[in-house]
């Protein structure tokens, strides 16, 4: 890790991603929008590639826990990427924040609700999945907090095993920037090499508006409690140290591992 601050450009971020992105005008781009810091900034920076690369791609928000999403806070966003030519597609998960309030991890519900609300939306969409290119907004600190959250439970949990590898399972296939997956679509994580305190000030110079209401339930994931311990120690990490340190000492999955998962079962329980 380190404690320096490295600024994220488009620029920059174009030249690393460029041999992708030129491959990306005869593909069917689908790009998963939260509101969030995050994904605003894959937004931006996939809506100007999309420009400078000629392709189109469609933006789609799950717009759930609902506490978050008020009619006006949906407004003031898609006002703001409706003058730059894009349209958030906003789905309703079909359920009240009650389905998930007494959960014993209300996050995790959250999730699956939202895989069901993806595999609904590509279902009823997608014609051909060899075109398709699935684009989610994941960044360093996610990762950084995988990693540990699966060291700790190795170490001190109770749980079964078996469900801690499957959650790893899950999580570390986050640390690939690209798979293209054996039935031919691909999914890219385009900002997975940032941290999140590097996105904010990003998000913030170029004035883009995110979610103003926070998620009553997000004391929940253990990565919001250590992402708090790295904005107040001023820490920033290097993608490749983390994903060498994964590889080597957390044992994560070869990239085969998730390019030959049926896509019935990675969507469903895996993505």
């Amino acid at each position: 890790m380190v404690n320096m601050t490295l600024g994220i450009c488009y620029s920059h971020w174009r030249g690393e991603h460029k041999s992708i992105l030129e491959a990306f005008s005869v593909k069917n781009v689908l790009m998963l929008f939260s509101g969030g810091k995050d994904s605003s900034l894959a937004l931006d920076f996939i809506l100007r590639a999309g420009k400078e690369f000629g392709f189109d791609f469609s933006a789609h928000a799950g717009a759930y826990p609902v506490h978050r999403y008020p009619d006006i806070e949906k407004k003031r966003i898609e006002s703001y990427w409706n003058k730059r030519g894009v349209e958030i597609h906003w789905h309703d998960l079909g359920e009240t924040d009650e389905y998930i309030k007494n959960e014993v991890n209300p996050c995790l519900r959250c999730q699956k609700l939202r895989k069901q609300m993806l595999k609904t939306v590509l279902t009823n969409t997608i014609d051909s999945w060899e075109s398709l290119v699935l684009v989610t907004s994941y960044s360093l600190w996610d990762i950084v907090s995988y990693s540990i959250e699966h060291i700790l439970n190795d170490l001190f949990s109770n749980s079964v095993n078996a469900e801690n590898n499957k959650r790893f399972l899950e999580t570390a296939q986050r640390f690939y920037p690209l798979l293209k997956m054996k039935e031919g679509y691909t999914v890219f994580r385009p900002i997975i090499r940032y941290n999140s305190d590097d996105i904010l000030k990003a998000i913030k110079e170029a004035d883009i508006p995110t979610l103003s209401i926070p998620c009553e339930f997000k004391e929940f994931r253990p990565k919001r409690i250590l992402e708090r311990y790295y904005q107040k120690m001023e820490i920033r990490f290097d993608y490749d140290k983390v994903f060498n340190f994964a590889r080597r000492s957390l044992s994560l999955p070869d990239i085969s591992t998730y390019t030959s998962i049926d896509r019935d079962e990675y969507l469903s329980n895996v993505f």
